[in-house]
């Protein structure tokens, strides 16, 4: 890292400190090409060597990756030296929920929408086999817009972790949200020690304190055992009741995450949450005026069009190759007509689209699903002032409904404005004069022409998209 500058690895620029912990710290930093804000955990590699945490901290990583979900803070990358390990993400402007209840408890309807979120975010866990074990107001954190972001992996574990019995034994957590079964160190089932955790944050949101509270450790745990607390008087019955369900000191009968979502408490404004995101909708999209060309659209040099190679696509290291997550082509439109067809895609498939940077463009389900809302990334990067290449990518939400609305509305409805698709073969019909001059440029010699035709012949299924980005780059500064 550049001392003076405060800039990491030529990729970011780090800015004030979020917080710290024994093993390392947060930043603030800024993405010096993109220009989004992230936050950076910065962990010593000699400390956590030599307490012997470094599988910990893979396993962080795997379980992050493992875990996209609109509710849960998302991992960008992950980078390393010698002496440092660099986690890159996802920045939460509002801070923990913690600093939100330490001045109060949370009117009723406020703290559904946030239990909302987290039994979301939690179910999804758990359908992917993960634990988080360590679930409290510190390590939820709210972004710009108030909405929940669950953090901190550390102790998560994993389904293969359980031993033969099926439970997982290693106890962890915070001792004021922790489940009387992990105290017991008896074994657990992670799914219902989480349960607990969440109903605890419940109660701590709608009462401003915690359920379970003694400067005694051990008449702590007695509480917590014998499930020893009271509901203040100003908690309604129907949230009284899903309370009393959900911090059952039998783990075997206390309630299951569907049947949360079934109670009557969990239902209440429903509704409502999702009229106010069709606002929201018609709002942002009201406030965009798609007839004027976005003049500040990211240009592409020729570093990031090699990059764009298959050869550089590391994509494939991570996740599952059988669902892609994005897909490019390329359009000789101008940028307002990019614009007007991604608008009214959106319209026509009933998807709210707002503007977030320049040539960027978010479209989000309004319906949310088994993962969560639907959200997918629309970016166009100028080439050339008459030549685009559009960038559409699942950032959230389940792959397979994604992949079924790519192929049966989002690819047709383009269409019109779509010259090449990357990877696929070369569009049949012959490129106008506009596009034999983009290409071609006049400057080049007959026998330089002669050469690509040759070229072209000898690889005849060679990617057309990366053809045309291989010759763009002599037009390219």
């Amino acid at each position: 890292m550049d001392s003076k500058s405060n800039v990491l690895m030529h990729r970011y620029e780090l800015g004030r400190l979020l917080g710290q912990g024994t093993f390392g710290k947060v930043y603030y930093a800024r993405s010096l090409q993109t220009g989004q804000s992230v936050a950076i955990k910065v962990i010593d590699k000699e400390k956590i060597t030599k307490v012997g945490i470094i599988n910990q901290i893979k396993r962080e990583i795997t379980i992050m990756r493992l875990v996209r979900h609109p509710y849960i803070i998302h991992i960008y990358e992950v980078m390393a030296t010698k002496t440092k390990i660099y986690f890159v993400i996802e920045y939460a402007k509002g801070g923990e929920l913690f600093n939100k209840v330490a001045k109060g408890r949370l009117k009723e309807d406020l703290a559904r929408k946030y239990f909302h979120q987290l039994i979301n975010a939690v179910d999804f866990c758990h359908s992917r086999g993960v634990y988080h074990r360590d679930l409290k107001p510190e390590n939820i954190l709210l972004d710009e817009n108030e909405n929940l972001k669950i953090s901190d992996f550390g102790l998560s574990a994993l389904a293969e972790s359980r031993r033969q019995d099926g439970l997982l034994h290693t106890t962890c957590g915070t001792p004021a949200y922790v489940a009387p079964e992990v105290i017991s160190r008896k074994g657990y089932d992670g799914a219902r020690a989480d349960i607990w955790s969440c109903g605890v944050i419940l109660f701590v949101l709608l009462s401003g304190y915690l359920p379970f509270h003694s400067s005694n450790l051990m008449e702590l745990y007695r509480k917590i055992g014998k499930a020893d607390f009271k509901c203040p008087k100003w908690i309604s019955p129907e949230a009284r009741r899903l309370l009393l369900r959900i911090l059952d000191p039998n783990p075997m009968t206390r309630t299951s995450i569907a049947k949360i979502k079934e109670s009557t408490w969990f239902k209440m404004g429903l509704s409502s949450n999702l009229e106010g995101n069709d606002a929201e909708s018609s709002t942002s999209t009201s406030q965009h005026d798609s007839t004027s060309p976005d003049n500040r659209l990211t240009n592409l040099n020729a570093f990031d069009i090699i990059s764009l190679s298959a050869g550089f696509d590391l994509s494939r290291l991570f996740e599952e190759p059988s669902v892609k997550k994005e897909a490019r082509f390329i359009s000789l439109q101008p940028a307002s007509v990019i614009i007007s067809k991604l608008e009214e895609l959106a319209k026509r498939m009933k998807l709210k689209i707002s503007k977030k940077d320049a040539g960027l463009f978010k479209f989000e389900g309004t319906e949310e699903g088994k993962k969560g809302y639907l959200s997918i990334d629309a970016e166009i990067f100028m080439l050339t002032p008459d030549f685009h290449m559009v960038e559409i990518k699942k950032t959230s939400g389940d792959s397979l409904e994604y992949q079924n609305m790519f192929d049966e509305s989002i690819r047709p409805g383009l269409q019109n404005i779509v010259w090449a698709w990357q990877g696929e073969p070369q569009p049949q019909p012959e490129p106008n004069r506009q596009q034999n001059e983009l290409l071609l440029p006049s400057s080049s010699s007959s026998s330089s022409s002669s050469s690509q035709e040759q070229h072209s012949e000898q690889q005849p299924n060679q990617d057309h998209l990366q053809q045309q980005l291989v010759l763009l780059q002599e037009q390219l500064p």
